[in-house]
């Protein structure tokens, strides 16, 4: 989820339950400021009453709520000296105009009692309230609209004006997503005035120009390190070959300089795998471009059919599927070869390998000993399933960089009695 809808989704959140808690607080507000307003209004009556009362006696002779809006009982002294004004709220019988019949209705009632003529009188007044119910429902229907109001906005101002401040992060985010070491020259650039954006532009440059630093000292390494190897390797291996054409050399000096020499050889090997390696994880290979990897597969097996032959292994291949990949030609050879010639050399005389190709999937089977080999350790550096000298067991090791390189996926089982490498290209 974007940041600018995270915001969003927290300040809504935020807003429904402050408003919320307002809606409560205000109910009881105004609820309290209506009850304040209507005793003023019973107290004023109240004056009024007593005042016409004392001019018009018919007024005492009202005791029931039938004839008004107030009451008038005779009482004993005793008694009305104990009443004091008091405001409460009850329920009487009222019958409004759109009521059929006789309906209880909130109302605010005041008790108090007065004088006149020697004679002592308790009177009631009531005034008739808004209904909880009702005030209630209005006012769960204002905060409603009052939120769906603020929250419209909310989104409003997030389109239009937080979007826009935004902006400028996600162009530097995905100048980013773009950049490749190495390939690119110029460093991300965050066009803004914002502190906040051109210190992250400040932070990640330099960062950036740490990684590009140790890119080309880890390039030059690599450079350096296979001319300056190779060749000295390769003199060695010519004057052991020069040494071996000798007429006076004895068998098992003949024997120990061959031995030199396949060690020496087994070093290059190691030397240039190494160094493959390396540049793959240094992403150096990222010349992509549409392979067909049924067209490799065809080329391998060209390739590698004498080797085939010779450990008296058959080359199998079937396909439902015309698999195009985007990757560098070289890596796509590389990690179709390197599969092939695991399963060639792990095999069984007169055994087989079988290469299957499917939708975003080439899975090799091949025969071999009839037992698992280690899954958790097969694609890790220099893990050899015997001890094979010729092996520098850095050929699957390959094609895992290779594969995380590009997000493929590559997995190992043994399955009726054959051992399955699966090479599954993710986003294809």
């Amino acid at each position: 989820m974007k940041l600018l809808n995270q915001s969003l989704k927290y300040l809504s959140v935020s807003i429904f339950f402050i408003i919320s808690l307002w809606t409560v607080v205000f109910y009881f507000i105004m609820l309290n400021e209506i009850k304040e307003s209507v005793d003023e209004g019973l107290e004023n009556y109240k004056r009024q009453i007593v005042y016409k009362s004392q001019k018009d006696t018919s007024i005492l002779n009202q005791h029931t709520f039938k004839e008004g809006f107030f009451a008038i009982t005779a009482i004993e002294e005793s008694e009305a000296i104990t009443i004091k004004d008091r405001c409460i709220d009850t329920l009487i019988y009222m019958q409004d105009a759109d009521d059929i019949e006789l309906e209880l209705e909130p109302v605010r009632m005041l008790t108090t009692a007065f004088e006149n003529n020697g004679r002592y009188y308790k009177l009631k007044i009531i005034n008739p309230m808004v209904e909880e119910d009702d005030l209630i429902a209005e006012l769960l229907w204002q905060a409603v609209w009052l939120y769906l109001i603020l929250l419209l906005s909310i989104i409003v101002i997030n389109n239009l004006v937080l979007q826009r401040l935004w902006k400028p992060f996600y162009d530097f985010l995905q100048q980013l997503k773009s950049y490749r070491v190495g390939s690119n020259s110029n460093l991300p650039e965050v066009k803004t005035k914002t502190k906040e954006f051109t210190d992250l532009q400040i932070a990640v440059n330099t960062l950036l120009g740490h990684n590009l630093e140790t890119y080309n000292q880890q390039k030059q390494f690599i450079g350096n390190a296979s001319h300056e190897l190779q060749t000295p390797l390769a003199i060695a291996i010519n004057k052991l070959e020069l040494l071996l054409e000798n007429e006076g050399l004895a068998d098992n000096q003949a024997e120990s300089i061959v031995e030199v020499m396949n060690i020496i050889e087994r070093l290059v090997r190691l030397n240039k795998s190494l160094l493959l390696l390396t540049k793959i994880e240094n992403k150096q290979f990222l010349d992509n471009q549409s392979i067909s990897m049924n067209k490799v597969v065809d080329d391998n097996f060209d390739d590698l059919y004498d080797l085939a032959a010779f450990k008296h292994v058959k080359l199998n291949k079937q396909q439902s599927f015309e698999l195009v990949v985007e990757m560098d030609s070289a890596l796509a050879n590389i990690i179709i070869a390197n599969l092939l010639r695991n399963a060639i050399f792990h095999n069984v005389n007169n055994g087989f390998v079988l290469v299957d190709i499917s939708e975003n999937v080439i899975k090799v089977s091949n025969s071999g000993k009839n037992e698992a080999l280690n899954a958790d350790k097969i694609f890790t550096r220099f893990y050899k399933s015997n001890n094979e000298q010729s092996n520098t067991g850095l050929g699957l090791a390959i094609v895992k960089a290779i594969c995380v390189l590009y997000g493929f996926t590559i997995s190992y089982q043994f399955v009726n009695n054959q051992h399955q490498f699966e090479l599954r290209f993710n986003n294809c």
